[in-house]
Formats: structure tokens, C-alpha cells, sequence
């Protein structure tokens, strides 16, 4: 072979990993297969203390050190191997687990560690910062303002949803306290219980109420279509391959399948079924009956809204009589019998 012989061939491939591995190691990364790297100490995170970790190294693995936790970040102590004292790392945020981020100090970029989520608090290796699922919200979370020790994974009441909420996909490490509108509420929530270790008015409002400013009208703060459905709608993503609440075939297709037209008898009675005749006055779903109407071609939709004209204007003199509400409006209904669709 010419030019570039074997050898040098392989000199080169050597120097470019080299070169690599030294850059990312800069970046505080490694390269992929040379381990990971967290706070200088290779391999923390694995659930294993090896015998080049310690408390101060990879708390992570081998567990926070015995003065962790009494309120002052004293000597040895830092954001990574404690945040209870230290406060999160400033890097602690911005999607890559880098610098003494670990799995302890910095779930949300790092990843929660293996034993979060299990429904037991260890608190040799867990905490209130680390796993708000296993340990609660820290006592702090719910005060209004991010303290040093919270963070976007701990208490996005305080401290806003991280960045990927509210994409429609539950990816890890969200879950149901840190990011409701993607993963739903917690399992408990619902049960009319305000459970004071993993519930309040931002992560469950169905048992604790709305949380202060909820319901005038604007979505802001710290406020999502989980924690402030009357400000902000509802949690539907369409995109995300499951037909949720007010997705339908008509404006979401991808995930509710493509629309049969039907027939309009059909749907009249599919619209009236929107009207709660046993409220005074009826009670009408708007976006129900709309979305009942849009199965219907153009003539189909023109009949139909003679007939529910009909039906509504009848409404008081009928009441839930379908069989008064029938008769008064007897040609429309004979309209709507008749009408048909170009492919009809």
C-alpha cells in the first residue's frame, strides 16, 4: 500500500485518542470507554465503593459523609458531595453531568441514582435533594423562592420544570414530582389526602388545593398545566403517540388515528350527549359538540347544525324530552336523514 503505511496508520489512531480523551477530560467528561468521570473519581455512580472512593469523592456510592446535613458546609464538603449543606453546583442545570456532578448532588443532568424510586428513604445515600420521591420535598420547597439547595429536579414548584418538561415524553430523570405534565401525577394524588411528605399545591392540587395566584386567568411563575390547569389548559401534546384529553382524530391525527366521516344522526347524537340537560340552565360542552360535528363532510355539518339549532332554541320547552325535542324539530330531522357525503 502507498502513501500511508500501516504503522503510521496506527500512530495516528493512537495521538487522535490521545488528543481526545485529553480534550474531554478538559471538559470535565471522558471519553466513551474510558469510564466515568465524577468529581476525579472514576467509575462513581455504579452503586459500588471502590476502594479509590470515599464519602468526599462519590457520595453517590459510598454515602454522604457523617457531617453532611448539619447546615454548614464545612471543610471537605462541597455542591457535589453535599448539597444539604453546600447548595447545588452552579453547573447543576444545563443537561450534561460534568464536574463533580453525580447522581446524588445532580439528579437532573446525571440521572437518579439506582436506588430512588424504590419508596424507601435511605438517608445514608438519599435525600430530600437527591430523591424527593423516596425522602419527600425538602421543607423548604414551597415557599416561593429557589433555594440553594433545590433545584429544577427537586422542587419545581420554587424553582420552575426543567427544560424538557412539557415535551410530552416522560424521559428519565423526570418523573411524577418533578415534571407532572409529562409523567402524570404521583400515584397517591387524587386519594383527597394532602400527603404532607410529596404533596402540595404545585405537585397535587386535586388533594391540597390550588396553590396563591392559580385561577386568574394568566399561566406564569412556576405554573404548568399540571399544578394550574385553569390558567394554563390542559397537559396534551399532540406528537407524542398517545391521544390525550381534547386530541382528536380531526386535530391530531399522528396520535388519534385518521377520522371516519359519519353519518348525521350520528353524529347529533354524538353532539347531544355534549348538553347536560340535569343543569339549569343545560350545560354545554363546546369543544365536545365541535368535535363531534367535524366527523361530518360539508353537507353532513350544515344539516347537523340546523337540527342542534333546533334542539337548543326547544331546549326549554322540552327539557330531556329527546321525543319533544324529536317532534318540534321534525323537517330538520328530515334533512339530516336525507344528507349525504360526496362518497356516500
Amino acid at each position: 500500500m502507498t502513501g500511508f503505511s500501516w504503522a503510521r496508520r496506527a500512530a495516528a489512531l493512537a495521538l487522535f485518542g490521545l488528543l481526545l480523551s485529553a480534550a474531554l477530560a478538559a471538559c470535565g467528561r471522558t471519553a466513551p470507554g474510558f469510564g466515568l468521570d465524577d468529581g476525579g473519581t472514576a467509575g462513581c455512580g455504579d452503586g459500588t465503593c471502590s476502594t479509590n472512593e470515599d464519602c468526599s469523592t462519590c457520595s453517590a456510592d459510598c454515602g454522604f459523609c457523617a457531617d453532611c446535613g448539619d447546615g454548614t458546609c464545612g471543610a471537605g464538603e462541597t455542591c457535589g458531595n453535599c448539597v444539604q449543606d453546600c447548595g447545588i453546583c452552579d453547573s447543576c442545570g444545563n443537561g450534561t453531568c460534568d464536574g463533580p456532578e453525580n447522581c446524588s448532588s445532580c439528579p437532573g443532568d446525571c440521572g437518579q441514582c439506582a436506588g430512588c424510586g424504590d419508596g424507601a428513604c435511605d438517608v445514608q445515600f438519599e435525600s430530600c435533594e437527591s430523591c424527593p420521591a423516596d425522602c419527600g420535598l425538602c421543607k423548604s420547597c414551597g415557599n416561593g423562592i429557589c433555594d440553594g439547595n433545590e433545584s429544577c429536579s427537586s422542587c419545581p414548584g420554587d424553582c420552575g420544570v426543567c427544560d424538557n418538561c412539557g415535551d410530552g415524553f416522560c424521559t428519565a430523570p423526570e418523573d411524577c414530582l418533578s415534571c407532572a405534565p409529562d409523567c402524570g401525577a404521583c400515584a397517591s394524588c387524587g386519594d383527597n389526602t394532602c400527603d404532607a411528605g410529596t404533596e402540595d399545591c404545585f405537585t397535587c392540587p386535586a388533594d391540597c388545593g390550588a396553590c396563591s395566584g392559580c385561577g386568574n386567568g394568566l399561566c406564569q411563575g412556576t405554573e404548568t398545566c399540571a399544578s394550574c390547569q385553569t390558567d394554563c389548559g390542559v397537559c396534551s401534546v399532540c406528537g407524542n403517540n398517545v391521544c390525550e384529553a381534547f386530541e382528536t382524530c380531526a386535530i391530531c391525527p399522528g396520535d388519534c388515528g385518521t377520522c371516519q366521516t359519519i353519518g348525521c344522526l350520528e353524529i347529533v347524537t354524538c353532539a347531544l350527549n355534549c348538553i347536560d340537560l340535569n343543569m339549569n340552565p343545560p350545560g354545554i360542552s363546546l369543544s365536545c359538540a365541535a368535535n363531534c360535528v367535524a366527523l361530518g363532510c360539508s353537507d353532513v355539518q350544515f344539516f347537523v347544525d340546523q337540527v342542534l339549532n333546533c334542539a337548543v332554541a326547544n331546549i326549554g320547552t322540552c327539557g330531556a324530552d329527546f321525543g319533544c325535542i324529536q317532534s318540534q324539530c321534525d323537517s330538520e330531522f328530515a334533512a339530516c336523514i336525507g344528507a349525504t357525503c360526496p362518497d356516500d
